[in-house]
């Protein structure tokens, strides 16, 4: 069951040329099923330039990548071309909808259901210096930036962080900064932030990522996890209250549970 963020149909198969390395290579991980290699490999044959790029753009997955086109069949039938392009756009929603990201406020639902004052309920915002860590187009980062003092908004997708860097602009917003970094190798000092704050970037690793955040935390500061709201019932996080995280249920704007966390660094 997809989230329902894009008309994979209103998209190009070549915006796959906007994606990043992390996001090629976990797009290209081993153990996909054989639909979707079929369709993946139709979809390249028949744009080579976009195959190209993702052997080039992500050099460790590409023996996997030449060797689904080599698999799939060749046609210059339009409609079955179209079809493999649209079931794999559709495959990778979650990816697509950053390459056009002035359209996540609309559709998205963890944007468009949100209210701020759920981040503010989990932390004093007031004078601090805080952390967005995968800031995606800066639900989190723009809210905070009413109280703080500075957010750094660390991003790895760079269509994510033009779009913020042009909202800065346009908006004049003088207490933020965007840049690359991933949950994991976060690119500041330890004990830096006052606040470090996610809202959909963990749960791959998580003893690592609690482990970074942790690191570039102030002791005494706060971890927050603020996932907004959800068309779709949200599940308590027991992997985050099993490693210290204080939890937080409320009834979001669409009528689903929702759970909020925060844990204080102490170091």
């Amino acid at each position: 069951m997809g989230f329902g963020w894009i008309k994979p149909e209103e998209y190009s198969f070549h915006s796959l040329l906007l994606f990043e390395r992390f996001q090629i290579s976990y797009m290209f991980r081993p153990g996909r099923e054989d639909k979707w290699r079929r369709h993946m490999g139709i979809a390249l044959n028949a744009n080579p330039a976009v195959k190209w790029y993702l052997e080039r753009r992500c050099p460790e997955r590409a023996g996997i990548i030449a060797q689904i086109a080599a698999e799939a069949p060749v046609t210059e039938n339009a409609r079955k071309i179209r079809e493999a392009e649209v079931y794999v756009i559709e495959s990778a929603e979650d990816f697509m909808i950053y390459t056009t990201p002035e359209a996540m406020a609309e559709r998205c639902d963890f944007i468009r259901g949100w209210n701020k004052q759920r981040l503010f309920s989990l932390a004093d915002f007031t004078g601090k210096t805080v952390l967005d860590v995968g800031a995606g187009s800066g639900r989190l980062t723009f809210a905070a930036a009413e109280k703080a003092m500075w957010v750094y908004a660390s991003e790895p997708a760079g269509t994510l962080r033009e779009f913020m860097r042009e909202k800065i602009a346009r908006e004049n917003i003088r207490n933020v900064r965007v840049l690359d970094g991933f949950v994991t190798a976060l690119p500041f000092p330890d004990s830096t932030f006052d606040i470090v704050m996610s809202g959909h970037v963990m749960g791959d690793d998580w003893d690592n990522e609690i482990a970074e955040t942790s690191r570039v935390c102030k002791n005494g500061g706060w971890l927050l996890n603020c996932p907004g709201d959800s068309e779709r019932h949200l599940k308590p996080k027991e992997e985050l209250t099993s490693r210290g995280f204080e939890e937080f249920h409320y009834v979001g704007s669409f009528g689903k549970d929702v759970y909020i966390q925060r844990k204080q660094a102490i170091k």
